[in-house]
């Protein structure tokens, strides 16, 4: 599979050329949006028919990522040899901002190793996006009973991995502009932990796409922040995986502060 970011690291080139309907749309949150709408109706008959496969969805994420970019994001993605310095399957476990991480990920990871996400049941039944999130075969929860969800992804995931598909976990569940370590469950390490796989945090720093609590996806976009993504060493899990949880909640945090982001207060 072509891989589209090649490298260890990738910034956006500084002369990355704006898109005409930036001007046409007055440089409103409209003008990214509705390129990502218009990729998502380009390949939801392929999730449809059954023909939306792991190159196309690295493609089609590739796609909307040049997209934003011409719509003024400015992304700076780093430690993907640490990505491709696994033997195997893995857990990455990451904070989850805003939606951006979601179609971002998959043109990053997926080139290098199959993968798929646990993702919210209303995620995978909406009538555009849950075609193409059902064809990844993701792990659904229902975010109804916490304990049913753990055993769910315990089994489901352990599976996934047997079978050489990573699992991408966001464990705050929903999207938040601030961290807050005390939202953020040790399910990655217990998936890790349970299928004898590494796991790998990733630091996001995603609010150049903002949420909004009326069009909960299509918040504000803000061009003035850029967009960092940068994966962490890969961990092996030992005994419970205490350490190994702390471990990823230091590196995010440290990326979060070193980039601005907000950050809880830990006591």
């Amino acid at each position: 599979m072509n891989e589209y970011f090649p490298g260890d690291s990738y910034a956006t080139p500084p002369d990355a050329p704006r898109a005409l309907r930036e001007y046409l749309l007055l440089g409103s949150r409209w003008s990214p949006y509705s390129f990502f709408i218009s990729i998502i109706f380009k390949y939801r008959p392929l999730a449809v028919n059954g023909t939306y496969d792991d190159e196309i969805w690295a493609r089609s994420s590739y796609e909307i990522v040049k997209q934003l970019e011409s719509c003024g994001a400015k992304f700076r993605i780093e430690g993907l040899d640490r990505v491709r310095s696994i033997d195997g399957p893995a857990v990455f476990v990451g904070n989850h901002m805003s939606t951006l991480e979601t179609i971002a990920l998959p043109g990053l990871i997926c080139p290098i190793k199959p993968v798929t996400y646990v993702v919210k049941a209303k995620l995978a039944k909406g009538l555009v996006w849950g075609p193409i999130m059902r064809s990844r075969d993701p792990i659904i929860v229902a975010r109804k009973d916490p304990r049913a969800d753990l055993e769910k992804v315990l089994r489901e995931g352990a599976e996934k991995l047997a079978r050489g598909v990573s699992v991408i976990i966001f464990p705050q569940g929903t999207r938040a502009a601030r961290f807050d370590r005390a939202a953020f469950n040790s399910l990655a390490v217990k998936l890790a932990a349970k299928a004898g796989v590494p796991v790998v945090p990733v630091a996001l720093k995603t609010d150049y796409w903002g949420n909004s609590p009326i069009l909960r996806g299509f918040g504000p976009i803000r061009r003035d922040r850029p967009v960092h993504i940068e994966f962490g060493e890969p961990m092996r899990v030992e005994g419970r995986g205490r350490a190994e949880h702390e471990r990823c909640l230091d590196f995010i945090e440290s990326r979060l502060r070193e980039w601005g982001a907000e950050i809880g207060d830990a006591s």
